[in-house]
């Protein structure tokens, strides 16, 4: 097993419903989620992610402004990103908000770097979607030598090259903790040996032993480099209450509503409730009492051999109360409970 296992809380800033049926205020969505990592900090959790996304049912377009916000409000917790979406952005002021998120934190920072799995950023910042690879593995390979190289000089197609530049303000103690998003193909997982750099496995759906070879590859091509092993993490999303019944009953509509909306915009075939309570009992979606998740979590870390496993708390349209709930649970009596499964 990993000599440091570490656990982290994820959250698009999904909208939940207010009071009057009408969806909550983005603005005030914004200010729960600092509020949730503030909880966080505060019961022991390692590391608090916010993903970047461009739609009406997630908040959270600047994670490192919210980040900035929660790093002012907490003492010890890491914060980043699941994930920065570096295809449709600059990688030079990426490292900078970055950097400056480092500071502001006394050297707290965390960035995933993705392709993200919605595209609503590429026509936002104008860029094609034909260039999805071409964008991201440019990026990639400039940010890494930001991360790398106090001078740095870079030529590509994706942007004016860079002859021995330097990038303001340096990262304070000369390292800022970089992964890379995964969402299930062997090519990332080789880009990710290639660029030296722990892997964060995204798995929102049926069995997490399925990445087995996924988990089994990276760990095999780091050994052929002769480097030593990265960390390997996995993202997956979940739901903790008091009892099963409670957790399923919460977390099902919200569930529902949300792979409802994308499956209508992606052509996906509707889901019931029996799909539902098969991925709860079987699959990639961690929903239940601390009892029966603990279990389930262990499981998947022993499966995979990770170092960290985040779990995305905010499942869809879920109530700020009912979230800050889950996240006292998951801190308080899962976390202790897997850390004495996995010994």
């Amino acid at each position: 097993m990993p000599d440091a296992l570490t656990f982290g809380l994820d959250t698009f800033g999904d909208v939940p419903a207010g009071k009057d049926g009408r969806p909550l205020a983005q603005a005030e969505v914004i200010r729960n989620v600092i509020a949730e990592a503030e909880l966080a900090d505060r019961l022991g959790i390692d590391f608090f992610g916010l993903g970047e996304h461009h739609r009406d049912d997630f908040a959270i377009s600047s994670p490192e402004v919210v980040l900035a916000a929660i790093a002012a409000r907490t003492a010890r917790i890491r914060l980043g990103t699941s994930v920065t979406v570096l295809s449709t952005d600059d990688p030079v002021r990426v490292f900078q908000r970055f950097s400056s998120l480092a500071a502001l934190s006394s050297g707290r920072a965390e960035v995933i770097l993705g392709r993200g799995s919605f595209t609503e950023s590429f026509a936002l910042f104008g860029h094609d979607l034909h260039d999805y690879d071409r964008l991201f593995e440019e990026k990639l390979d400039l940010f890494v030598k930001l991360l790398r190289e106090r001078e740095v000089s870079w030529s590509g197609s994706v942007r004016t090259p860079l002859d021995r530049q330097r990038v303001y303000p340096p990262l304070e103690d000369g390292a800022l903790a970089a992964w890379i998003g995964v969402g299930g193909s062997p090519e990332s997982v080789i880009r990710a040996v290639r660029h030296d750099l722990p892997m964060m496995l995204a798995i929102i759906g049926g069995p997490a032993a399925r990445f087995r070879p996924f988990a089994d590859l990276y760990r095999r091509a780091q050994a052929q480099t002769g480097r030593p092993a990265r960390a390997l993490g996995v993202h997956s999303p979940g739901h903790i209450a008091e009892t099963d019944a409670q957790a399923r009953d919460e977390a099902w509509p919200a569930y529902a509503a949300l792979h409802g909306r994308i499956g209508r915009e992606r052509g996906w075939p509707p889901i019931d409730r029996g799909h539902f309570d098969g991925e709860v009992a079987g699959g990639s979606l961690y929903v239940g009492a601390p009892e029966t998740v603990a279990p389930r979590i262990a499981e998947t870390i022993r499966t995979l051999g990770l170092s960290r496993f985040q779990l995305k708390y905010s499942l869809g349209p879920l109530a700020h109360d009912a979230l800050m709930r889950s996240i006292e649970l998951f801190a308080t009596e899962v976390v202790p409970r897997v850390r004495r499964l996995v010994g």
